[in-house]
């Protein structure tokens, strides 16, 4: 069974890689982010990525924000953005995955606890039936800690946001909010 795993970073790989290949998938990485911002944000994700997939083929397409801002234009409050950019992503990985006959896709998005899980899935499986390529869901999620722990003891990158310039802009608001008082 050959897999093609959506990858949004270096930490969020190690867990579902390590979990999908116990399970039996041939597995090949797809970094497609285009709501990663700004670009040296990207170029260090992407640096990062490769540090730690040294054993899996990592396809990454041409880096094109411009999707990530016609899919959330004039929806950019959280959570409706999340879902659009969850969407572009997933479609674009399905549509790849059945393009280049991979029996099934996931999503490294998975692992994450900060991430709702339940809309990841429903969006994956709308994403699924019309492709017909198959979905494959597991919750990542307790592999989250042990491996940022691992990656920041590599002294790898690790960001701070998700990657979308509205979630950079949040972070920084709540950042400023407790030095002002």
């Amino acid at each position: 069974m050959k897999l093609l795993l959506h990858t949004c970073c270096a930490p969020c790989l190690i867990f579902p890689l390590r979990r999908l290949k116990e399970s039996g998938f041939i597995v090949s990485g797809y970094f497609y982010n285009p709501n990663i911002h700004p670009f040296s944000e990207y170029k260090n994700r992407l640096e990062a990525l490769r540090m730690v997939s040294t054993d899996i083929e990592m396809s990454v397409p041409e880096y094109r924000p411009q999707d990530f801002f016609q899919a959330v234009n004039l929806k950019e409050e959280a959570p409706g953005r999340c879902s659009l950019c969850w969407r572009l992503r997933l479609g674009n990985t399905a549509k790849t995955a059945k393009d280049k006959g991979f029996t099934h896709f996931t999503t490294t998005l998975l692992v994450s606890p900060y991430q709702d899980q339940k809309e990841l899935i429903r969006i994956a499986e709308e994403v699924a039936a019309a492709t017909g390529v198959e979905f494959y869901k597991e919750d990542f999620r307790p592999g989250f800690r042990e491996a940022h722990d691992e990656v920041k003891s590599k002294g790898i990158y690790c960001q701070k946001y998700c990657g979308c310039i509205y979630s950079e802009t949040e972070r920084g608001q709540k950042t400023a909010k407790a030095l002002i008082g």
